[in-house]
């Protein structure tokens, strides 16, 4: 049952569960599913400090055929007396891109994707695999990279721990990514901040996060 990066999921046929109780596990998840159709793959983030789950799992289909009727069987069943949300990933994800988008900049050409989620996923829930922008001919990195978190907790405190911060042995810098098709704004406006505030969604994915952090921060 071992979890696939969210960029190697077939997102068409994975569904998104929530509201699930402490007690659910994966493997619970996969023998749940399982009677809808054949399933590839179950996945229950996991908060790093307490390392239990964050009442939320993804689980992936054969075909979006299964996963669409998993949708219609299963949304709202109750689980350990709690009714259980499920719909498509890719639907969740957009509903949950409140605009906690940051840009990270300075990356030594070592640095990959999976150090920056395992880096970053400590101060919040990273809606997709961050973002490395590469070149399209070579494959290296240009340097800098996207990360997109589910509220603006994690944003905010990740740029406060992480600017500044040596990431392979180089420092790097965290500012909030400029809104596509905008002139020179920023995202993390008190705009943004508002309709997430109004976003349900958001706070029932808020992962518990860290107080103290140390000066020199060194990913394991």
């Amino acid at each position: 049952m071992s979890s696939v990066p969210v960029a190697e999921r077939n997102q068409d046929a994975t569904i998104y569960v929530g509201g699930l109780d402490e007690r659910v596990n994966e493997t619970i998840l996969w023998e749940l599913f399982v009677q809808a159709g054949p399933v590839v793959n179950v996945h229950q983030p996991k908060d790093r400090v307490t390392i239990n789950h964050q009442g939320y799992g993804f689980v992936e289909f054969l075909t979006e055929e299964d996963a669409d009727y998993a949708i219609k069987i299963m949304n709202m069943i109750k689980l350990y007396g709690k009714p259980i949300r499920v719909n498509k990933a890719s639907a969740h994800q957009k509903n949950l891109d409140v605009g906690a988008n940051l840009f990270i900049g300075n990356l030594d050409p070592e640095v990959d994707e999976k150090l920056l989620y395992d880096t970053f996923s400590a101060f919040g829930v990273i809606l997709q695999t961050p973002k490395i922008m590469r070149d399209p001919d070579s494959g290296n990195s240009k340097g800098y990279a996207f990360i997109n978190f589910a509220n603006f907790d994690g944003s905010d405190t990740a740029l406060e721990a992480m600017n500044g911060q040596y990431l392979c042995n180089r420092p790097i810098t965290v500012s909030y990514a400029f809104k596509k098709e905008s002139k020179g704004e920023r995202h993390g406006s008190a705009a943004e901040r508002l309709l997430a505030a109004q976003n349900p969604l958001s706070h029932s994915d808020k992962p518990h996060t860290l107080d103290i952090y140390k000066k020199s921060y060194k990913p394991a």
